[in-house]
């Protein structure tokens, strides 16, 4: 994106007083630029959202550009029918206004995802006949990123006079009301599945704004595609500002943020980084986050700074309880709980706190938090797409925008914004409450705190939780201290390879195995709760029991596992077959059943994808997995023992990237074993085990399964003493 006024590379931990004082933004420091907006709005949930971005669209005359990190064209904006005469699917909807309108081109630029999330998403627009793709409906997905990043942005510009931009994502499992009850009836996917109460924030600007970030959407557009838009910006008597949103606010200069990493020839932007940094520095009362992620090592050191000073602000942190997902729960979930840790440990004074929004009756205990937003005393306002991540930092495309009170024209301006700024703040804050924004006002300025306020206004239906991340133990022995899952520079998979195992690449099984073992007894936790609550009512594991029940009476049993393991791998998780096995078949015939037909199912997969071709799969999933994998090829074996060990991504997806990539047969299937075998030997015994405890609850069977657990540390503890042993050759480095 072409920019005179680019960052430059270092990062300044505090800004002056006398900026304080003059505004917070600064162009080419911590912004892109301050543009006039004539109408300012907060949509706070997906459902504000939803039914004014529909309404926006279909207003649309020239252009409609949507840029995501994912989109569905299946999605029904408004669930309960938007009755404007427009098809209700998302892409039929688009679809149809571009067949209405000559003169209206829309641009859909939705990141070109890796393999972790290929399973959880729609088909790409390429084998998708949901786009009715068209000359003037463009979708196309963006992998102009370095290695490990993202295109984040969620921004939606319609006609360049009105754009929204935050933290949703026209997709699948976001639409929410702002009551979050737990069994709204419209909170399904395009599938007809229901999910969990989802919170989230998006702003809608108008005027020079919004022509800004149609210049910044045409821009990404070009990175990402190498051709200019259709739809070039031209004057409009239109107003396509939706009817039914009415501004918090009016005539005033909003800032936009950006993150852009350094990919290429192109230099890095850096402005949200710096963004964190002098807000934090400069607060004098309290600083209040919404954030679904809090990983970020520098803005933990500028928060711990602020802690350890006299006058320290308060800081209020609201984020999920859980990270959503095993792999969040095990890789940002400790990241999360380090950096929690750490300013626990510099809070002499009891000013910060970390807060989950409780909904009673909810299963997950604490509301989905997925909104990015900010507010610094009365004073300063940002909603964006940027998480407090490292990621969000410095690898992944961002915008975020910022209202600065102190910069209004006059003492009767900054009055007017910091009102504004309260209310948007206070709004939040009375949403999670379940009260009045002018409520949480006067017990603010009756109390002078943010914490004791949050604390009094506490109701026996919903409110905000005080609590502290914990990390399993296991996980935390697993992710390294600095995490590629939340990487602070472009990924470089030999160093991804070597912050994953011991610096003697000699050892692929690290001392962190006997973390396995501590977590194997754990899973009794989860065993239990199989057993007594509905849990197993949501994952229908007797089905599978009972097919391989079947199984076990019939002739040639061998066989028909190895057989069944073959067609039902490529569809049910390998892990559920692996328990199954162990539970019905035992430690000895699982652990063989279960290694050969993995096995199996790895090669007939690998097959798949080296006949699918690495053309097919680097279209479907991005040019970035080819060139991916032909740097990991180097170290074939030791790539393929990790990614076992570390499941990072669905098995059959992983087994299809393999056979179309660079990773020859032989370096496949060793580190396949190498990685695979010792978790299946572990997970059949255990299950084994843990099977009969919970068919005969006694003391005695609870006594042999912690005794199994021992067993299975010692099994860890002796599998990396073999593996610690010397070999006779070193490995080169490549």
């Amino acid at each position: 994106m072409s920019d005179g006024n680019r960052p430059s590379e270092t990062t300044d931990l505090t800004a002056s007083a006398d900026n304080a004082e003059e505004g917070l933004l600064r162009p080419g420091r911590n912004c892109w630029r301050i543009a006039r907006t004539r109408r300012f709005s907060l949509l706070i949930d997906a459902q504000a959202y939803f039914s004014a971005v529909r309404q926006a669209m279909a207003n649309a005359r020239h252009s409609i550009f949507i840029l995501s990190w994912d989109i569905d064209s299946r999605v029904r904006l408004v669930p309960e029918g938007a009755n404007d005469g427009w098809p209700e699917p998302l892409a039929e909807f688009l679809a149809a206004l571009v067949k209405a309108r000559p003169e209206l081109h829309v641009h859909v630029l939705n990141w070109d995802f890796a393999m972790v999330y290929a399973l959880e998403r729609e088909l790409p627009p390429a084998y998708n006949s949901g786009w009715q793709t068209q000359r003037r409906l463009r979708v196309q997905m963006d992998g102009r990123h370095p290695v490990g990043a993202s295109h984040h942005q969620k921004i939606v510009v319609i006609d360049d006079r009105v754009a929204f931009v935050g933290g949703l994502d026209l997709t699948r499992s976001r639409w929410d009301t702002a009551a979050h009850t737990c069994d709204n009836p419209h909170r399904v996917d395009a599938d007809g599945k229901r999910y969990g109460p989802f919170h989230d924030v998006q702003a809608i600007v108008d005027g020079e704004a919004a022509a800004a970030l149609g210049e910044l959407a045409r821009a990404r557009w070009h990175a990402a595609t190498g051709r200019t838009s259709n739809a070039a910006p031209r004057p409009s008597l239109d107003d396509p500002w939706p009817a039914m949103v009415e501004p918090d606010i009016t005539d005033l200069r909003i800032g936009i943020a950006r993150t852009q990493p350094a990919f290429e020839s192109g230099p890095g932007v850096f402005e949200i980084r710096q963004l964190y940094l002098d807000a934090i520095s400069s607060a004098r009362r309290w600083l209040f986050f919404e954030n679904q992620y809090f990983t970020s090592d520098l803005i933990c050191t500028a928060l711990a700074e602020r802690l350890n000073d006299e006058d320290a602000p308060e800081v209020a942190i609201v984020s999920p309880e859980m990270q959503s997902g095993w792999l969040e729960q095990a890789t940002m979930g400790v990241l999360r709980a380090r950096v929690h840790g750490r300013l626990k440990a510099a809070d002499v004074r009891r000013r910060y706190r970390m807060y989950c929004p409780q909904i009673p009756g909810l299963d997950e205990g604490c509301l989905n938090v997925h909104s990015k937003v900010f507010a610094v005393d009365d004073d300063v306002f940002c909603v964006g797409s940027a998480n407090m991540s490292n990621r969000s930092l410095v690898l992944d495309t961002e915008c975020n925008l910022i209202i600065d009170a102190r910069s209004g024209e006059d003492e009767a301006d900054r009055v007017r914004l910091r009102s504004a700024v309260a209310q948007m703040r206070n709004r939040l804050l009375a949403e999670h409450l379940e009260t009045e924004p002018h409520v949480v006002a006067g017990v603010l300025t009756r109390l002078g705190s943010l914490h004791a306020a949050i604390a009094e206004l506490k109701r026996d239906k919903r409110w905000l939780i005080e609590f502290d991340p914990i990390a399993i133990p296991s996980a935390d022995a697993l992710i390294p201290a600095n995490a590629v899952f939340d990487p602070e520079r472009p990924i470089n998979p030999n160093e991804l390879i070597a912050q994953l195992v011991p610096k003697d690449a000699r050892k692929p099984v690290p001392r962190r195995l006997v973390g396995l073992g501590i977590f194997a007894l754990a899973l009794a936790i989860c065993a239990l709760a199989w057993r007594f609550t509905p849990l197993g009512k949501w994952v229908n594991l007797t089905s599978l029991i009972a097919v391989a029940h079947r199984i076990d009476e019939m002739p040639f049993t061998p066989l028909i596992v190895i057989a069944f393991y073959a067609v039902a791998g490529l569809v049910i998780p390998i892990t559920l077959l692996i328990g199954v096995t162990g539970a019905v078949f035992g430690p000895l015939y699982g652990a063989m059943y279960a290694i050969v037909g993995s096995t199996t199912t790895a090669v007939l997969t690998y097959l798949l994808g080296r006949w699918i071709g690495r053309d097919t799969v680097r279209r479907y999933l991005g040019a970035r997995v080819n060139r991916l994998s032909r740097r990991i090829a180097k170290r074939g074996i030791l790539a393929m023992a990790i990614i076992r060990i570390l499941p990072i991504a669905p098995f059959t997806v992983v087994n299809v990237i393999a056979g179309a990539s660079h990773i020859g047969l032989r370096d496949y299937m060793l580190g396949t074993a190498l990685g695979m075998s010792p978790g299946i030997i572990l997970t059949v015994t255990f299950v084994h085990h843990l099977a009969a405890a919970i068919r005969d609850p006694s003391p005695e069977t609870f006594a042999i399964l912690a005794a199994v657990g021992v067993l299975l540390i010692a099994i860890a503890i002796g599998l990396q003493k073999l593996f610690d042993r010397p070999h006779k050759a070193p490995m080169k480095a490549s």
